[in-house]
């Protein structure tokens, strides 16, 4: 985006939308979703839980609760993964979002238990999780969470 057009833009000046997830991992497998709200296309989207930071909430606890909500799972959290950043459209204007994603143990709960907004949630292969999930940006954190496993054994 140019900057002439990122001043144009009235979201360009609020900053980026705020949201935390979690990559909740058990064993060799992670707890991704299929929320019933399709992408621009029409497609079901294949990712991980994440929501945005309510209050005053800071991200690990927004990544924990999203976690918590839309795959029906609890976690101990392990680290930071880092950000994935992308621009979606919303009411025909470019809105800037920043994801924190952070690294989560399985602790219990059932992927079954996700709220309303959530088709599907159920566990998958982490290494398969790297090349199905929808976004490239999910692809990243997920790869970064593999790696980090893969040097923790």
């Amino acid at each position: 985006m140019s900057e002439t057009a990122a001043t144009e833009d009235p979201s360009a000046a609020r900053g980026p939308e705020l949201s935390a997830g979690g990559v909740v991992v058990r064993g060799e497998a992670v707890v991704v979703i299929v929320p019933f709200k399709r992408d621009p296309c029409g497609n079901r989207v294949l990712g991980l839980p994440k929501g945005h930071i309510d209050g005053d909430e800071t991200a690990e606890q927004a990544a924990t609760r999203e976690v918590r909500e839309e795959a029906g799972v609890t976690g101990r959290l392990i680290e930071s993964l880092g950000e994935a950043r992308y621009t979606y459209r919303r009411d025909g204007c470019t809105v800037a979002k920043q994801v924190a994603f952070f690294l989560f143990e399985y602790v219990d709960g059932d992927p079954a238990d996700h709220d309303h907004e959530i088709e599907e949630a159920r566990w998958m292969p982490l290494r398969e999780a790297v090349d199905a999930l929808t976004y490239d940006g999910e692809r990243r954190i997920a790869a970064r969470a593999l790696s980090l496993r893969d040097v923790d054994r």
